[in-house]
C-alpha cells in the first residue's frame, strides 16, 4: 500500500487543526505546537501541516508514503529504472518522524519525495531538498 503526502505551510496550526479536523471528519494522528498529521484511510492520504520553513505560506510539497523499507527499495529501483535522477536520504528527521527518502522532480520542477517512515521522535527535524540540477528549498514532512 502507498499514501500521497502533502505538507501544507500555515501560519497558524491551531487554526489549521481545527479547519482541516472538520474538513476531513476527524482529529489528526500527531499534533505539535508547530506541526499537525492526519494519517486518513479515506482517500489514502498523508496529510501534515508546519509552520517551518521559508517558502510562503500555502505552498506545499508532495509525495508517496510507503509502507515499510523494502516497498521503499522497490520504487527506487523502478524510479531508477525509469532514468529518473533520485536524490536519497536515510535516517533523517523530517518533521517529528525518522525517515528514509528519495527525492525525483518533475518536469516544472515541483520535487516529489517517496518515503518510509520508521517512526515518531521527540525533536523537530528538516530536511533539504537536494541541489544542483534539482531545485532546492527547505520542505517537512
Amino acid at each position: 500500500m502507498a499514501r500521497i503526502h502533502v505538507g501544507l505551510k500555515v501560519s497558524d496550526v491551531n487554526a489549521s487543526v481545527t479547519f482541516y479536523s472538520q474538513l476531513f471528519g476527524t482529529e489528526p494522528a500527531l499534533v505539535r505546537d508547530d506541526y499537525a498529521k492526519w494519517m486518513l484511510d479515506d482517500p489514502l492520504l498523508n496529510f501534515s501541516v508546519n509552520t517551518h520553513g521559508d517558502e510562503p505560506v500555502g505552498s506545499a510539497h508532495f509525495g508517496i508514503q510507503v509502507n515499510d523499507e523494502q516497498r521503499l527499495e522497490v520504487e527506487r529501483s523502478r524510479l531508477e529504472r525509469l532514468g529518473f535522477p533520485l536524490f536519497d536520504q536515510n535516517d533523517l528527521v523530517c518533521g517529528y518522524q525518522l525517515q528514509h527518502k528519495s527525492w525525483v522532480q518533475a518536469p516544472d520542477g515541483v520535487m516529489w519525495e517517496v518515503f518510509f517512515t520508521e517512526g515518531v521522535v521527540d525533536e523537530y527535524g528538516t530536511d533539504e531538498m537536494p541541489c544542483g540540477e534539482m531545485r532546492c528549498c527547505d520542505s517537512h514532512s
